[in-house]
């Protein structure tokens, strides 16, 4: 008989393989390789991410991997940018290609104008562009523009992206700087892939070791793949299978453990789309229904910093940074007892201790607001 796996049991379980149950001693590379990489479409959010999961995480020590080149940011999974490791990038970015082969059948803005040309041409220009010095999209585009004149310049950078492995480099995404994208081929950047690169299968067990259990669904939305049935079903038995609450089937690694529903989960604040509200189709291990309806009606996708409160989603917050203070601003949409308040209160301070650079600090926890 199947054990069954209740919608607490997996709230627990995901929050501890996240590293958000008790914040871990491991380096920032160590995190970002142990959680698959993380969501950077916002630049500055790996940080963010980072110190809700790591016990002495500082942002020099991310600003350090971008600058010694052993993180980048790069297009990988479901088509948008993850901070991930240099060896993650060479790995992770071909089996994405799928996505990125799509995107330029399908693309609103750009497939139409991409319609008929040579994409192993310009593939190869863009590279030896890219390759030669980084470059803006926006200058990407023009250098393109004359081996490709009936073509909009912005839709030639975007099939550059789509065909090719970019990462951005600093000192874009670097803390306390600014600067426009900046775009640069991986092999350039890092040097040449191994020759030992992770399979999918691989890629499969590494997501439940950090998100699982999961449905296959739920594999499918961290990553943009689709078909990966023949992925887990190769697995075979290197996997173990549970249902869910509604008799779904889910899939663990074989030496999976399972955290039980009733181990304490503190106030923790995520970054701006991070994974652990993004990589399941099924969030209700993390929000009700009513609150993800609320989390994801911002305007242009965007995904607001979430304030967990008993492992699931309450709230959002926000910082704002003048000249002499730091101020943390909380919007819960549940209420709140007092000892959650002051949970809520010392992991603002310490959020502050991150971004405030010996300014003054205070954490505002406003009335509760209706999801």
């Amino acid at each position: 008989m199947v054990d069954t796996v209740t919608t607490r049991q997996l709230n627990r379980t995901t929050l501890a393989r996240q590293l958000l149950v008790k914040r871990s001693v491991m380096s920032a590379l160590d995190a970002i390789e142990h959680l698959v990489g993380m969501q950077a479409q916002a630049p500055l959010a790996p940080y963010f991410g980072l110190w809700s999961r790591l016990e002495h995480f500082t942002a020099d020590d991310l600003s350090q991997l971008l600058l010694d080149r052993l993180a980048v940011r790069v297009v990988v999974m479901r088509g948008t940018i993850h901070l991930v490791s240099a060896a993650d990038c060479h790995s992770l970015r071909p089996l994405m290609q799928p996505i990125m082969d799509r995107d330029l059948r399908t693309n609103a803005a750009h497939a139409r104008a991409l319609a008929g040309v040579d994409l192993v041409r310009l593939e190869h220009v863009a590279g030896e562009l890219l390759a030669a010095s980084p470059l803006t999209p926006k200058d990407l585009g023009a250098r393109l523009a004359p081996d490709f004149p009936t073509i909009a310049p912005a839709s030639l950078a975007h099939a550059a992206r789509d065909l090719l492995s970019l990462v951005q480099v600093p000192p874009r995404a670097v803390w306390g700087k600014s600067g426009q994208p900046r775009l640069t081929t991986a092999s350039a950047w890092l040097g040449a892939p191994s020759a030992d690169l992770a399979t999918i299968d691989e890629m499969v067990v590494r997501y439940l070791n950090a998100y699982g259990p999961a449905l296959v669904n739920d594999i499918q939305a961290w990553c943009g793949l689709t078909r990966l049935r023949e992925v887990t079903d190769r697995l075979g038995t290197a996997l173990r299978t549970y249902r869910d609450e509604d008799g779904g089937e889910l899939l663990d690694v074989a030496d999976g453990t399972l955290i039980d529903d009733d181990v304490p989960a503190p106030v923790r604040m995520l970054a701006e789309y991070d994974n652990i509200v993004l990589s399941h189709a099924d969030r209700r291990r993390m929000m009700t229904d009513e609150t993800r309806a609320w989390m994801f009606a911002a305007p242009n996708g965007i995904i607001p910093r979430a304030l967990l409160v008993d492992g699931f989603v309450a709230g959002t917050w926000k910082i704002t940074s003048t000249k002499n203070d730091t101020i943390v601003d909380v919007h819960p949409v549940i209420p709140l007892v007092s000892d959650t308040v002051h949970g809520v209160i010392g992991e603002g301070a310490r959020l502050v201790t991150l971004t405030g650079n010996g300014k003054r600090g205070d954490v505002r926890v406003h009335a509760t607001a209706a999801p």
